[in-house]
């Protein structure tokens, strides 16, 4: 299951955006950190600083390797 691997957060995000931008599991997971930014812009203030940049996504990509 993809939640094991990516733990509880990716399980819960999965699930907003079932909720919020009617995605199937399987749009998700094909889905970049663009598309779910994009999807979610009008629910975030236009002031907050961002949650997760590129930094965090190399130290994501390093300790969760494709393939």
């Amino acid at each position: 299951m993809e939640g094991d691997r990516l733990g509880p957060a990716a399980v819960r995000l999965a699930g907003v955006m079932a909720r919020v931008a009617g995605w199937r599991p399987g749009e998700f997971w094909a889905a970049t950190p663009a598309d779910v930014r994009a999807a979610l812009g009008g629910w975030v203030e236009a002031d907050d600083a961002a949650g997760f940049d590129g930094a965090a996504l190399a130290a994501m990509m390093e300790r969760f390797p494709d393939g």
